[in-house]
């Protein structure tokens, strides 16, 4: 049977770590532009708290978001040991495009997908380059267009980056802004012939709730009274994105697990965007309660936010490149395992993906 598999991935992941302690020294504000009338330690620590994150990564001024998608998709095209000539679409996965520091100015033109083609020198025209914006599920849609693409058959060979640069876009008196970070994650992905294996993509659900979700996650001004007038920044209502994840995110995963056929008892790992520790683990008990399970079981969720943050359409990737890769050695897969991949963000957007591995 022919199906879609990942046969190759990659990460980059930025070498300067950002603590909870280097933002004592600042002052955060409410939306309303009011001094959040507690010291700074009090306000990181209950952030330490809830979303689990401790550090995260900031990639230097000489960077930008394509660069850190060449550099993923290196070592992801290494790793498959694909000829980049017979790629047959690039699809890169973003929200804000390349930006220099200190600019606010996003550049998507042209696309970082025609960024990352140029740099790899890949010559052949049959090579389509885009980009897709689709808030934090960016990369696992990314990876469901590669799935329908090759089963239209217009495509054989894909490679997928989730890559993003947030902590360009940060409003530096905004308590949430300590959640960001940057980092790019990148799969080669191929239509293959899997005979008894039946690894590979076995399943995938979507949906896009646009009403009166559509700005939980938008861009407006500094929460500092005396910020640049016209500068605006990555901006999120944190109570109401819990709220919408907690309620959808489980019934997708769970659509997606049901079509797959496999039952939820043989779910080995299930790679989440990191996003949020405590909403993250509220989703995974959420998903086995429709199952009518108290518990999950204890090792089902990898999780990386405590020291790398959220990097949007790199965490999921990212996350599973580091145990391709053994960084997370609690955390193994062999053959036949089947993972459930699912994500959540901006739009507001879901998608879910079950894989045999």
């Amino acid at each position: 049977m022919l199906r879609t598999v990942i046969t190759g991935t990659g990460s980059y992941i930025p070498a300067d770590i950002k603590k909870n302690s280097d933002f004592e020294s600042g002052t955060f504000y409410t939306e309303k532009g009011r001094v959040i009338d507690q010291l700074p330690e009090e306000i990181i620590e209950k952030f330490r708290q809830i979303t689990g994150i401790e550090e995260r990564r900031y990639a230097p001024a000489n960077i930008t978001t394509s660069g850190m998608a060449v550099a993923a998709a290196t070592h992801a095209i290494a790793d498959s040991n694909v000829d980049i000539e017979q790629i047959d679409q690039i699809i890169v996965a973003h929200n804000y495009g390349d930006m220099l520091p200190g600019t606010f100015q996003p550049d998507t033109v042209p696309s970082l997908a025609s960024r990352v083609k140029h740099a790899l020198g890949i010559k052949n025209p049959s090579c389509i380059a885009y980009d897709i914006l689709f808030g934090c599920p960016g990369w696992l849609q990314a990876v469901i267009q590669a799935d329908i693409s090759f089963r239209a058959g217009a495509a054989s060979k894909c490679l997928v980056i989730g890559t993003e640069m947030l902590s360009r876009i940060i409003d530096r008196f905004d308590r949430d802004s300590m959640i960001f970070s940057d980092g790019a994650g990148a799969c080669i992905v191929e239509y293959l012939e899997t005979g008894d294996s039946n690894r590979g993509i076995l399943s995938s659900a979507v949906r896009s709730d646009c009403s009166t979700e559509v700005g939980y996650i938008h861009f407006d001004a500094s929460y500092a009274p005396d910020a640049t007038p016209g500068t605006r920044y990555i901006k999120m209502k944190g109570r109401k994105v819990y709220e919408y994840a907690l309620s959808k995110v489980p019934v997708a995963m769970k659509e997606c697990l049901d079509k797959s056929g496999v039952p939820v008892s043989e779910l080995k790992k299930i790679f989440i965007h990191q996003a949020n520790e405590k909403m993250d683990d509220a989703i995974i008990k959420a998903f086995y309660a429709l199952y009518n399970i108290s518990t999950p079981p204890a090792d089902i969720m990898p999780m990386s936010i405590h020291w790398l943050g959220n990097s949007s359409v790199a965490t999921i990737p990212t996350l599973y490149d580091m145990v391709q890769r053994g960084l997370l050695p609690q955390h193994q897969l062999s053959p036949g395992d089947v993972i459930l991949f699912a994500s959540v963000g901006a739009g507001m957007n879901i998608n879910a993906v079950c894989y045999r591995y």
